[in-house]
């Protein structure tokens, strides 16, 4: 068993007697749903729904919550939260004596995205050596977007495949972002997804992925060897792809099975 700590993660706490409250209302999962031993992934959306941030919610001690998000992009949230804060009973801080361990094939709790990516929770920072490079390579392996894929106000968050990877309630009241997110649910007009591929041969330097005719069709977004993630348009997935002179086929995991 592999159990690393990922260094490109932060933690941010959430404490107060309005904090389950005050996220509720502006990120796409139930914070109800929040227990020890489950965690939550999610996103902090645009009002266009766009994804700004995506992270994973922790269930923390005496009622905290806390907020496993991309290290380069903590800062950026802290920020962000504390705008939306107003005059609510929250506290909000960065915890760098905390990190986000991960394990795999076994462990508990599972990532909140899918099982099959292994455990990840929160844990003492130093407790586990360094591993980001190593956990990169198992989840593009394991066929999983990641923050890097997503980035920050460029896809719309069912784009990202949060619907298919438990990153979303479409019970729960309003949310920024909510509005345009429903309608494309209910509407089934997702017509672009983050897809796991398979990439054969040597791309070289190209990020575009052309059909046979040389037409654009989706971006490279993270790739480690033959394992890579593109945002492509879906009714070009089973058509002879080309990134640079390599071959691109989708793949599709368990998560992604039927979405298209």
């Amino acid at each position: 068993m592999t159990l690393i700590a990922l260094e490109n993660r932060a933690v941010i706490e959430v404490t107060g007697a309005d904090a389950a409250a005050f996220l509720q209302g502006l990120i796409t999962h139930d914070v109800a749903l929040l227990a020890p031993g489950r965690a939550l992934f999610a996103g902090l959306l645009s009002p266009q729904g766009k994804a700004l941030f995506d992270f994973h919610l922790h269930a923390g001690d005496d009622g905290a919550i806390m907020i496993d998000v991309a290290a380069e992009r903590a800062d950026a949230l802290l920020k962000r939260l504390i705008m939306y804060k107003l005059r609510k009973a929250v506290t909000l801080a960065r915890r760098d004596d905390l990190a986000v361990l991960a394990s795999w094939p076994e462990g508990s709790p599972a990532d909140a995205r899918t099982a099959a990516l292994g455990a990840r929770w929160i844990g003492a920072a130093g407790s586990a050596p360094a591993g980001a490079d190593a956990y990169d390579a198992h989840r593009l392996a394991v066929g999983v977007p990641d923050s890097a894929d997503i980035g920050s106000d460029e896809l719309l968050w069912l784009e990202t495949g949060a619907d298919l990877l438990d990153g979303v309630s479409f019970a729960k009241g309003c949310y920024v972002g909510q509005e345009n997110t429903a309608r494309m649910h209910h509407r089934d007009k997702v017509r672009r997804r983050l897809v796991p591929v398979t990439i054969a041969g040597d791309p070289g330097d190209a990020v575009e992925v052309k059909d046979e005719a040389g037409r654009a069709c989706g971006k490279l977004r993270s790739r480690r060897g033959a394992h890579a993630i593109v945002h492509l348009r879906l009714e070009e997935a089973d058509k002879p792809l080309f990134l640079g002179d390599a071959r691109v086929t989708v793949r599709r995991p368990d998560w992604l099975a039927g979405a298209f």
